[in-house]
């Protein structure tokens, strides 16, 4: 079994000031969604971007990244507390960021630019689907550095089982269900689990962005690109929810689901519709 290094949370430490890991990783992300957004507009794929909206267009993302996650967070996770103690909303420093409520929050910017700049919703977010995927990477990169979001325990036999300090709390509890995890726990001090982070970072990350980036060297229908993106992370992140361990505040929902999982079936439905609806219109 392998052991999660323990990274240091904080990357860099300037006096007082410091600078973590998970907020350099969200840099990271939205350096190379400049970067690639440049790339593109430069190729001329699609026409008519000028470089100046690829500036406007981040400005609108990042607020729609960081308000709709965690709201989405707030809603979708832990509404019950929140209710309780509305002022720690707006604790983001404390973590708690939805992805999906991310999503929500980029599709709300996505509509206010494209109202601002007279273009159609879906030739905005055609534009920005292909650059997503690598913020997903390091998101998820950030994650695993934390030992954060780890996945459910596995068997020792997997070549590539991980042991997680940080999630001693819950290898504790889940020995108490199963004698072979309390024997386990007694030999190794940790339980193996799988390193879901990673597979995440490979599924969502890499896989999707090379998908994505593929399909849209060429010409498509106005909202393919869309479509292809949200059915893409939809039957990723609903794959990869059977090996990360569910929250333990929630635990597994109806059908043995996961919230991350029921969260994801409508993107799933909605990129099947869109790409069925694009198929039927004219180029």
């Amino acid at each position: 079994m392998l052991t999660h290094p323990h990274f240091n949370p904080v990357a860099i430490q300037i006096g007082k000031v410091a600078i973590h890991w998970y907020g350099l990783m969200y840099l990271i992300g939205f350096l190379l969604f400049l970067a690639l957004g440049r790339m593109r507009i430069k190729q001329g794929r699609p026409a008519g971007w000028q470089l100046s909206e690829l500036d406007d267009l981040l400005f609108y993302g990042v607020l729609g990244v960081i308000l709709g996650g965690r709201l989405g967070y707030v809603c979708f996770y832990k509404p019950d507390f929140y209710l309780g103690h509305p002022l720690d909303i707006v604790k983001v420093w404390e973590g708690g960021m939805s992805f999906h409520g991310g999503f929500i929050g980029v599709l709300v910017a996505v509509w206010a630019f494209a109202h601002k700049t007279n273009r159609r919703f879906f030739e905005v977010s055609d534009f920005i689907a292909p650059l997503v995927p690598l913020g997903l990477l390091f998101g998820r990169l950030g994650n695993f550095i934390n030992g954060e979001l780890w996945g459910r325990v596995t068997d020792l036999s997997l070549p590539w089982a991980m042991g997680f300090p940080t999630a001693a709390t819950a290898d504790a509890t889940a020995a108490m269900r199963n004698p072979q995890w309390a024997r386990w726990l007694s030999d190794y001090g940790m339980l193996p689990r799988h390193p879901s982070q990673l597979y995440e970072m490979l599924l969502e990350g890499v896989v999707l962005f090379l998908v994505l980036f593929i399909y849209s060297s060429k010409p498509r229908k106005v909202g393919q690109v869309s479509a292809l993106f949200m059915l893409g992370y939809g039957i990723s992140r609903f794959c990869v929810e059977f090996t990360r361990e569910p929250d333990d505040f929630l635990g597994l929902l109806k059908l043995g689901l996961s919230m991350g999982q029921w969260l994801s079936v409508p993107m799933i439905i909605l990129g099947i519709h869109l790409l069925w609806m694009s198929s039927r219109k004219p180029r």
